[in-house]
């Protein structure tokens, strides 16, 4: 897997607190940018966090290129609507050369279980360049893919979006490779915006567990109380 940060809204922290600002200020928010002491700034992010008024957080964005994943778990990140995606397309896209395909940690220890994720990747493939050789559309050849086959994405979400993908995503009941997807955006988003993203994650680190009897037991570390 390989995820990069490709681009965020300069200065997020001080965007998000410029917008917020605005709706209490004479000043217009290009003024406020420049105006807000890095005290005030934090002192804005935290009343609107604590307060539950997120809209201003939709104000600053971030883009990841990743790679290195399976469309099982692009068919689960799409469902995170709030959010821009370009997916390498199986439609447009002709693989002429056996692709990657991601193996789970489970059926890679198993050795038999291994076997026949070789032999069924395998035949896949082979019954796709098969059919692209007798003429059949890649369009209509990619029904017999499977969802290990490796895929690129690229994602835009918003930081309020980003905090709910990671409250979801980073919980150790998420299916494992999505899950290792958003502990790695996370990883890269909180040097940019250290004060907004140092308790994202899974619920347990803010509070109680959110999955009730479902809970894995065996919680995050909890996160130090905002200054």
């Amino acid at each position: 897997m390989d995820v990069r940060l490709l681009y965020h809204t300069p200065d997020p922290e001080r965007a998000i607190a410029a917008a917020a600002r605005l709706c209490y200020s004479p000043a217009g928010a290009a003024e406020l940018m420049e105006d807000l002491s890095d005290e005030a700034v934090r002192r804005v992010l935290k009343t609107i966090i604590t307060s539950g008024h997120l809209s201003a957080l939709e104000h600053a964005s971030y883009t990841f290129a990743i790679e290195g994943v399976s469309r099982a778990l692009t068919h689960q990140l799409v469902r995170h609507r709030l959010a821009s995606y370009n997916q390498q397309s199986q439609r447009y896209v002709r693989y002429d050369l056996p692709p990657e395909f991601i193996e789970p940690a489970s059926v890679e220890g198993d050795r038999q279980a291994h076997e026949l994720f070789v032999l069924a990747t395998e035949a896949a493939f082979d019954a796709y360049r098969k059919m692209l050789d007798l003429g059949v559309p890649p369009e209509d050849a990619r029904y017999v893919l499977p969802n290990a086959m490796e895929t690129k994405i690229v994602v835009t979400m918003n930081v309020r979006e980003l905090l709910h993908f990671f409250e979801l995503r980073c919980c150790k009941r998420a299916q494992w490779e999505i899950r290792a997807l958003a502990l790695s955006m996370l990883d890269l988003v909180t040097p940019t915006a250290p004060y907004l993203f140092f308790d994202a994650g899974a619920s347990c680190r803010r509070g109680p567990c959110k999955e009730g009897p479902m809970t894995c037991g065996d919680p995050y570390p909890r996160a130090e109380r905002r200054d």
